[in-house]
Parts: structure tokens; sequence; C-alpha cells
């Protein structure tokens, strides 16, 4: 398929989610209403806590702003591939879109690219209520190390996803995976840090990508953080990216081979 053709695809599914936006305009603006009441709720929480209490070298209200921001959009972005595969198991057109010339994996990638992209923006728009309107101080971010933390963090997000829409196929069991990170979600140090948990689980929130993706991110956005020193978490995202992207990618193809030749492919 032709760089070309997919661009097209591309800018036609998300030309698709952004008439629906438009469409359903009062659900976007209540969103942005909810969001304001959401940072309302984390400052005047952080102030009840008194500004003593800074989590990794941060104020808490900037603490959690990032954290549970970021956290939220890494697994809204895992829902994005479960809920494509999902509505089209229920409408029944997964069999038919399967069977058109772009190949599957990319056909589901195209499908929850917009859903990313609209997660994303909120993202940012969080980030901007949260850290400029509400006067938090950024010394120095380092816009580039940000930028690496996140694409990493994309990466392994896109892993999960691929593979909560495998588990959908195959089972009809995708939604175990949401389950299981919202589960270990307080390891992950969204809403505290993680050294003050005891020593086992410690360990095993070391092991969870998505807690060096807030560690990177509030290092380099929030503490400017070196490239250097945020290397820890750029390496342990690297290597869990690169273990989970074709791992996850060749679980789907083996079972869309499966369902196509079990005729499995609707069932939900």
């Amino acid at each position: 398929m032709s760089q070309v053709s997919l661009l097209e695809k591309l800018i036609a599914i998300a030309r698709r989610d952004v008439l629906t936006a438009v469409r359903y305009r009062n659900g976007f603006i209540l969103g942005l209403l909810g969001t304001f009441a959401e940072m309302l709720a984390f400052f005047y929480l952080a102030r009840a806590i008194g500004p003593s209490f800074r989590p990794e070298g941060v104020s808490f209200f900037a603490f959690l702003v990032v954290g549970i921001g970021f956290y939220t959009f890494l697994i809204s972005g895992v829902q994005a591939f479960l809920s494509t595969v999902q509505e089209a198991q229920q409408t029944g057109t997964i069999e038919v879109l399967l069977t058109t010339s772009t190949p599957a994996p990319v056909l589901i990638f195209l499908s929850a690219f917009s859903a990313f992209a609209g997660k994303a923006a909120k993202l940012v728009f969080d980030l901007v209520i949260g850290l400029i309107v509400f006067r938090v101080v950024l010394p120095h971010p380092n816009l580039a190390g940000t930028a690496v933390i996140f694409l990493l963090s994309l990466a392994v997000a896109l892993a999960l996803g691929v593979l909560a829409a495998s588990l959908q196929i195959a089972l009809q069991k995708g939604s175990a995976v949401l389950w299981l990170l919202s589960s270990v979600g307080f390891l992950t140090g969204t809403l505290f840090p993680v050294n003050v948990l005891p020593l086992p689980l410690q360990w095993a929130a070391w092991l969870i990508p998505i807690t060096h993706s807030l560690s990177g991110m509030r290092g380099a956005l929030l503490l400017g953080q070196s490239t250097s020193q945020l290397a820890p978490e750029i390496l342990w995202l690297s290597l869990a990216a690169l273990l989970l992207l074709p791992t996850s990618l060749f679980i789907l193809s083996w079972v869309l081979r499966r369902g196509r030749r079990a005729g499995t492919l609707s069932f939900y």
C-alpha cells in the first residue's frame, strides 16, 4: 500500500471523526467544562494538603495534573483500539472491513488513530489549563525530552491497544487489558509517589512501563531534567516498546487468521 493511499485513508477517517465531533459539540463543550472542574478539584486538594508536600520535588498540584492527565491519555488510547473492534463486531462490519485491500493491522491502526489524536488534544488542553492557567512555575522544561518520553509512551500504548483488540477478537475479553491497567494504576505514581509503597510493590511498579512514562514526563516537563538524567526512563520505555509492539502485532495477525478460518470474527 502506497504512502499516498495510506494518507488519503487517514485523512478520510480523521474527517469523519471531526464531523462527528462537530455534530455533537455540546458533549465537547461539557468535556471542557469537566476538565476545568477537575483541575479546580486538584488545585484545592493540593491547597488542603499544603505546599510542604512536594512529591518528586514538584508541587502536588503539578504532580496530579501531569500524572492523571498523561495516565488517562494512555489508558484512553488503549481503549480506542478496543472500542474500534467492539463497534465493528456489534455492527457486523468487521468481516467486510477486513476483506478490503488495506492490511488488517493497518486498518485497526487507522481506525484508532483519530481517537488517539483527540485524546492527545485533550491532554494538551489539560496541561495548558492546569499548568498555565493555575500558574505552575516550569523551570526550563526539557521539551525534547518531553517529546521522546511522549513518543515512546505512545508506542507502548499502541502495543497494549493492539493486544486488547486481539483479545477482543479471540476471546471477546479485550476489556481485561483495561481492567488490568486500571487495577495497577495506583502502582504507577499517578496519585502519589511510588517511593511511599512497600518495597515489593515498588519493584512491581518498576516493571510497569507507565510508571516510567509518568516519571519521565514529570522529570522533563516539570523539573527540566536533561536527557542523560532521563536515560533510565527512556531506556526502559524503549525496551518495552521494542518487545511489546512486534509481539502484539504478531498476536493480532495470528488471531485474525484464526478468526477468518473459524468464522468467528463477528462474535462478541
